[in-house]
């Protein structure tokens, strides 16, 4: 993995300026996630079981708000602090969780390597599809430590993303299966090939994912505990961890 050929943070924040309609449908998830709907359902329910008392809320690489929103019919009424790169997709998750929060919605355009907030400020922190943007193991480090430490003693951390295997031969079963999804949810022959390619282009570019139980040994340096798997499918994964 050759992190210096990455697309930079401004590379990433154009391309999700432009595409904030995929992103805003809470019926269908993000389509080009196997078991989008599951992961968001699970994610909601998980955090609203461990963290019955929230009031605060912040979502990390928000997006159109959609697991924000996912979460408040579980805990309605919660204050949220949407963060995210792109300006657009700030503006429409404001709009959606405005709308269906009783409590204060804050937003702030931030890449999160950058963003800085008192400690014990948040019960729930979500991050769905946003830690993959990592480099070096030093920005994983130093993030998962910024967000333990706005945790309040109780609170939660929730993670959707993309990781990748421990080995070459499993990296690419696990790549396979999500190509014949990309197809599929691609419209299928030309046009689902067409579409995969798109997506595989830009993961290459963009993301920089790690394995699994690399990502949970870092959670437990950063001093989360009672780490939770609640579903993978493919390269695709939703855990969760406490701070006591």
């Amino acid at each position: 993995m050759n992190l210096r050929q990455k697309s930079t943070v401004a590379e990433i924040r154009a391309r999700f300026d432009q595409d904030v309609e995929r992103f805003s449908n809470l019926e269908t998830g993000q389509v080009a996630m196997p078991d989008s709907l599951l992961f968001l359902e699970l994610t909601a329910r998980a955090a609203a079981a461990v963290t019955p008392r929230a009031r605060a809320v912040l979502d990390l690489g928000c997006g159109a708000g959609n697991y924000t929103l996912k979460i408040l019919q579980h805990l309605p009424g919660l204050d949220c602090t949407l963060v995210d790169l792109s300006q657009p997709m700030l503006a429409r998750a404001r709009e959606r969780v405005a709308a269906a929060t009783r409590g204060r919605v804050e937003t702030r355009q931030c890449d999160i390597r950058e963003l800085r907030w008192p400690a014990a400020s948040y019960d729930l922190i979500l991050a769905a599809a946003v830690l993959h943007h990592l480099r070096g193991e030093e920005e994983w480090n130093a993030v998962l430590a910024a967000v333990a430490s706005w945790l309040r003693p109780g609170g939660s951390f929730w993670i959707v993303d993309k990781l990748e295997a421990s080995t070459l031969a499993v990296e690419q079963l696990l790549q396979d299966r999500y190509s014949h999804h990309l197809i599929q949810v691609g419209g299928g022959g030309a046009a689902g090939a067409a579409y995969r390619d798109h997506v595989f282009a830009y993961i290459e570019k963009e993301d920089s994912p790690r394995p699994l139980l690399w990502f949970m040994r870092r959670m437990e340096q950063a001093g989360f505990q009672d780490l939770d798997i609640l579903h993978k499918n493919g390269p695709f994964t939703a855990l969760g961890g406490c701070k006591k």
